[in-house]
């Protein structure tokens, strides 16, 4: 207990306890079951393209049924949790993956699909909104930065092992006849099922109960579950606007223009790519699409590792600009030089998807860092659901726009968007990484007044 007239410690300098555990964990299992809803698509379509006699088009719009529904789903439930909290969508959002996973299984139509997948992507959507104010505004500021690094990570993995555990579902094939396609889609349930089960009882946010409610009630949740001796921050502010137009205002608007631009010109071609990887594959004349998709999966998760190892060693804006320019270095020479020799291609393939994976590790550390508590899930709600409008659209035509100009078209798409976006950084990105702006600081000599 704090003797009277006495301040606690700053409950974000507290150490790594069970209510953080609880929340890391929640938030870990729910970024591995988005990444396992949206990679375990391209394996299923693969084999369900003949049961439900499926063409380019409706293959694209199934893939991207999910983004375009987190579009939707990002943006409606960043507004949402800056109104009504955290916590109750924090475990509702897993409710509704479960069930819409399930629900794929009995599903033979394609335009029923397509409407399942978006549902399941606002879930997604919502999902990225809420996991990531939370574990920001729970964790210690001193680990805050790897640990939301670690949530790509976490992303990654999911997104991987969807490819893997598809094709070994796939391969119990034959004892399951036509039925093969809707083991594969639905099997994300059990990932939806675990998220669920870790995520109940999770506390709301304490900046935000602050925010909302008041400093008795902020400091009431910070006492049950982290002790008496942990205090509110000691500086106190007026409450600024909380108006989703706010983004806009001359303060945020270059924050905000950055957080969308970016995070949409890593996704499309991520997603683009990579769902569709056995098209592309075959179209730059690589042999053995399938050993070729598990080399590139492989070095997307060692891309992400490298991501966070180098996140908090270089500024925010050097690791932007570096990536978005590295991979479309890379990828042009690989859509020029198309008859290059095989080993140099699979090295080429091999240092693209590790570039592009180091940059996603960004898009969960650095928009929740260019907006304040407030906004942020807003901020970073719309962030997302103008990404997913890249995605969707990228995954949607990919395989429309191979078929009918060809792979090098279809990859200049791609290079087009990555030097938008390093481009667009170099611009308007603001330096946030802690480090860096405080190195500035301290070389900026001080003025009299």
């Amino acid at each position: 207990m704090v003797p009277n007239g006495q301040r606690g410690i700053n409950f974000d300098h507290a150490p790594f306890s069970p209510v953080h555990r609880k929340i890391a964990i929640g938030t870990f299992m729910g970024q591995i079951c988005d990444g396992y809803i949206l990679g375990i698509v391209g394996i299923a379509l693969t084999y369900a393209t003949g049961a439900l006699g499926l063409d380019g088009f409706w293959m694209g719009l199934i893939g991207a049924g999910a983004l375009f529904g987190i579009l939707l789903g990002s943006l409606l439930g960043g507004i949402v949790i800056d109104r009504v909290g955290r916590k109750t969508a924090y475990s509702f959002v897993a409710i509704f993956s479960l069930a819409l996973s399930v629900l794929q299984f009995f599903l033979s139509d394609p335009t029923t699909l397509v409407a399942v997948r978006f549902l399941l992507g606002m879930c997604v959507g919502a999902d990225y909104t809420v996991g990531v104010a939370l574990l920001s505004e729970w964790t210690p500021e001193r680990i805050r930065t790897k640990m939301m690094s670690w949530l790509m990570a976490a992303w990654t993995f999911g997104y991987i092992i969807s490819y893997f555990a598809g094709l070994l579902i796939a391969s119990k094939g034959g004892d399951m006849g036509e039925s093969g396609w809707r083991w594969i889609i639905s099997s994300s349930a059990v990932l939806a099922l675990l998220t669920l089960i870790v995520r109940v009882g999770s506390p709301e946010s304490p900046s935000w109960t602050l925010a909302k409610k008041g400093s008795r009630a902020a400091l009431d949740l910070i006492h049950r579950h982290l002790g008496t001796n942990y205090d509110l921050p000691e500086k106190k502010e007026e409450k600024p606007s909380a108006s989703f137009f706010r983004l806009f205002s001359p303060a945020l608007w270059r924050n905000t223009i950055t957080s969308c631009t970016f995070f949409l010109c890593q996704v499309l071609p991520f997603f683009a790519i990579s769902i569709f990887l056995p098209v592309v594959v075959k179209g730059l004349h690589i042999a053995n699409p399938h050993a070729s998709g598990m080399m590139y999966n492989g070095f997307t998760m060692v891309g992400v590792i490298i991501g966070i190892l180098i996140a908090d060693v270089i500024s925010r804006r050097a690791f932007l600009l570096w990536t978005f320019y590295g991979a479309a270095a890379i990828l042009t020479v690989m859509t020029v030089w198309q008859n290059m020799p095989p080993t140099l291609a699979l090295v080429l393939l091999g240092a693209f998807s590790t570039v592009l994976a180091i940059s996603i590790v960004a898009e969960w550390l650095y928009p929740p860092e260019l907006f304040p508590t407030e906004l942020r899930g807003s901020g970073v709600g719309l962030t997302i659901a103008a990404s997913r409008i890249g995605a969707g659209m990228g995954t949607w035509m990919l395989p429309v726009v191979m078929e009918q100009y060809g792979v090098t078209v279809t990859l200049g798409c791609c290079i087009a968007t990555l030097v938008i976006g390093g481009l667009v950084c170099q611009v308007l990105a603001p330096e946030t990484s802690p480090r860096f702006m405080k190195s500035r600081s301290e070389a900026t000599p001080a003025t009299s007044v």
